[in-house]
């Protein structure tokens, strides 16, 4: 898809990936409604530098989690830019808590996990089907994890949602065909305030621990996962229902 005169949706886009995959969108022309639940500063900032380069862009409060509040932002997205080509299902959450303290994770916890990791993507997925299908035709991406695939992750909620939205990404890539592509961005360990939160003082081992086992010796910065993203909404019209590792080989590490 060419991106110039296009619009998009990024949820999540006050921080990391999402901040930086709204900045990629609106340096090649796209319109972006930058979305964010709590932090309003970041997407405002996005959606500021969005501006100044010359496209159409805003920020929105909404909780991916609430079936209405999604219908609401795209509701919005259309109204503002007049078409809505992008949906960029990147707002996560999760809950720090080892492996083994299968204690430390509360009900409330997992409702929380899967409602935002997994039912939010469906949610806005969903209130943005019709707008994706006008036109040319449309492009979701969501941003999973590799804790999806290997089962290592920040809880076990967390590798369970990601699994769940990796198996999403397939069926809704087969349920919104010919008109809407499907595909899935699967970063390893990202380097940025997410992770040095829950991880805290522990954090700098942890990476460098990663990055000296990783075949590539790097971990991810944000903007590597908003370079994917943009090259499965950019690159070849053909892929749909895939999801894409961008973890330096961490997943083929002996």
């Amino acid at each position: 898809m060419e991106l110039d005169g296009r619009a998009a949706i990024v949820t999540g886009a006050g921080t990391g990936v999402g901040a930086a995959t709204a900045r990629r969108l609106a340096g090649l022309g796209c319109s972006v409604l930058a979305n964010y639940s709590r932090s309003k500063d970041g997407a405002e900032a996005v959606a500021s530098e969005a501006k100044s380069l010359g496209v159409r862009a805003l920020a929105h409060r909404a909780d991916v989690a609430d079936d209405s509040q999604c219908r609401g932002m795209v509701e919005t997205a259309v109204q503002e830019f007049g078409r809505l080509d992008i949906l960029v299902n990147n707002a996560g959450t999760t809950k720090f808590v080892n492996h083994s303290d299968l204690e430390g994770m509360s009900g409330e916890d997992w409702d929380r996990i899967l409602a935002v990791n997994v039912k939010g993507a469906f949610f806005c997925s969903r209130a943005a089907r019709e707008a994706l299908e006008s036109g040319d035709g449309g492009e979701i991406v969501m941003t999973s994890s590799v804790a999806g695939l290997a089962g290592t992750g920040s809880s076990i909620a967390y590798c369970a949602s990601k699994a769940a939205l990796n198996n999403l990404t397939v069926t809704l890539a087969r349920a919104l065909a010919p008109r809407i592509r499907v595909n899935a961005v699967a970063p390893g360990f990202i380097d940025g305030s997410w992770l040095a939160e829950g991880f805290g003082a522990a954090y700098e081992g942890i990476k460098n621990a990663v990055q000296e086992r990783t075949p590539l010796k790097q971990v991810c910065q944000p903007d590597d996962v908003a370079r994917a993203i943009v090259g499965l909404i950019h690159g070849p019209d053909l892929v749909t229902g895939h999801v894409l590792p961008i973890e330096g080989g961490a997943l083929i590490a002996g």
